[in-house]
């Protein structure tokens, strides 16, 4: 049995780390990604991380196959983001553990961007049939972790709520329409957006319009270079052409509470 869950995931704080930055500043990723994602769910059911150098972990190679979506998170009127991006600040420390520098002093001083607040909603695709997806169900609709999850840094700790479980069929569009998650795209968002005319007043009532990107992670690039595989995603309230071009390898679904999301 195969079935579609989401949790709304939320920390005080959280690290990203882009891995092509370093000086002067570590930077951070605006969203949350699915080599991420699929680390916070392998905490939660007791998977081992990174532990040897050209060797993938445990929870990668034991969750990879599972189809997930994302968002910042819309709850019961609070918006935890700006148009897509959550507020940041930069934190400034010194390592002074001798073990981070190989300078006589053995200090490090670090300067990182992070993110304030961030949450977001997760959906979660699971074979029931599988031992660990099983497992991973209960511990979600249960509020259970065999390990601390952690939003990039042991020190921000992150929890989950609101645990919805969907019914849900493959999405077909025949007239213009509306992506709830992040989506992967090929064709210009611009492009395939609904054009709408201005009318006096118009705007001050109802939802500012927004469009959001950012190539992120999509998972790992693995042996021999162990490195991240990237996409270009976007997020948007705009109304979309029913023929705008997504891609066919990463379909789209309605659920039974009417939200259209992208698995990848």
């Amino acid at each position: 049995m195969v079935t579609l869950v989401s949790i709304n995931i939320k920390s005080d704080f959280g690290f990203l780390k882009k891995p092509d930055t370093n000086d002067p500043i570590y930077l951070t990723f605006n969203m949350l990604h699915k080599p991420c994602l699929l680390g916070i769910l392998g905490a939660i059911v007791g998977e081992k991380g990174f532990r040897d150098y050209g060797v993938m972990p445990e929870y990668y190679q034991k969750l990879k196959g599972i189809k997930v979506s994302m968002a910042p998170l819309n709850e019961n009127g609070k918006t935890y983001h700006e148009n897509g991006n959550f507020a940041k600040t930069v934190i400034k420390y010194n390592n002074t553990t001798g073990l981070a520098s190989e300078e006589e002093s053995g200090n490090l001083m670090i300067t990182e961007q992070t993110l304030v607040a961030p949450a977001f909603k997760c959906w979660i695709l699971l074979n029931l049939e599988s031992e660990i997806e099983a497992k991973l169900y209960n511990f979600l609709k249960e509020n259970k972790a065999e390990y601390l999850p952690y939003l990039g840094k042991n020190e921000f700790s992150l929890w989950w709520d609101t645990f919805n479980e969907y019914e849900y069929e493959p999405f077909y569009p025949n007239e213009e329409f509306q992506i709830n998650s992040l989506f992967i795209k090929e064709e210009t968002v611009k492009e395939g957006k609904i054009k709408t005319r201005f009318l006096p007043g118009f705007l001050s009532m109802s939802e500012k319009k927004f469009m959001y990107f950012e190539r992120l992670p999509i998972g790992y690039i693995e042996s021999p270079l162990f490195q991240y595989e990237y996409k270009d995603f976007a997020f948007t309230n705009c109304d979309l052409r029913e023929d705008y071009v997504l891609p066919e390898s990463y379909p789209l679904y309605k659920l039974s509470n009417n939200e259209i999301i992208q698995l990848f």
